[in-house]
């Protein structure tokens, strides 16, 4: 599934000096600063624009939103750091704190949804309400063939998606050529453990929206554990949806998300 949408420019653009990594950051839209603003977290080896563009305008329509990239990804250069979920987390943190935001609203896609979690169970106060799009709990959470070497599932991004994604991160990425040596440290991240317990997910106090595909990279099951264990939880399952195209679901996904954000 091509990308066909075009995402609205930013309000402005910067970037965070954060203890050794430079996050790069949009500002979208404007309103009431009573609202709390929207957190945009995209998944791995995606941009801003790349993951977001057919979701952004939406509720940029009618309040601030915080859109970074993520440590190499876009914008944001690479560093010798791992590229774990708890340095994402903490790294994001640390932008709001730049920032002067006290608490948001999150929408987290894929390792962008792992790092909205962790943040979730480290830092609660700093979260409203909690949308985790593609995201599971425990790594057996995925599909068997998701976490099996040279699979050529359907659940899969394509050749046309992984070009897709080296295109866009060549228009923008501090060092172009570096994609392929990316690609391999966010796959070995990917396939990290996760530290994340039942009693993590029933201490979760945001209101929680899961959303997944119906052909995702996460099981249905799973995510239906995850609606069981968080307290305020709701999940969708929309059909005839890959990881990848998730977030392109428009006529489905931003009912559902003007509904729960508010």
């Amino acid at each position: 599934m091509r990308r066909t949408d075009v995402m609205t420019m930013p309000t402005s653009s910067a970037y965070a000096k954060l203890d050794g990594l430079a996050m790069y950051y949009e500002l979208h839209g404007s309103g009431d600063d009573a609202r709390r603003p929207l957190v945009l977290l995209h998944g791995g080896l995606q941009t801003v624009d790349l993951n977001f563009a057919a979701v952004l305008p939406t509720p940029a329509a009618g309040r601030r939103v915080v859109a970074p990239e993520l440590q190499g990804h876009g914008r944001t250069a690479d560093t010798d750091r791992a590229l774990t979920v708890p340095h994402l987390a903490s790294d994001v943190v640390a932008l709001l704190d730049e920032l002067g935001i006290g608490q948001a609203d999150f929408l987290g896609f894929s390792l962008g949804g792992l790092t909205a979690l962790h943040l979730a169970v480290t830092h609660p106060e700093r979260v409203g309400r909690l949308v985790l799009a593609a995201t599971q709990y425990t790594q057996e959470g995925y599909h068997d063939e998701i976490r099996t070497p040279g699979s050529t599932s359907p659940r899969l991004p394509g050749q046309s998606d992984f070009r897709e994604m080296a295109e866009a991160y060549a228009a923008v990425a501090p060092h172009p050529g570096h994609f392929q040596d990316f690609l391999a440290k966010v796959a070995a991240s990917a396939h990290a453990p996760l530290s994340w317990t039942a009693d993590d997910l029933r201490g979760l106090a945001a209101p929680t929206l899961l959303v997944i595909g119906d052909t995702d990279f996460v099981r249905i099951e799973h995510a239906a554990e995850m609606r069981r264990l968080i307290p305020r939880a709701q999940l969708a399952v929309l059909p005839s949806t890959t990881h990848v195209a998730l977030m392109r679901r428009t006529s489905l996904l931003l009912p559902m998300l003007t509904e729960f954000l508010g």
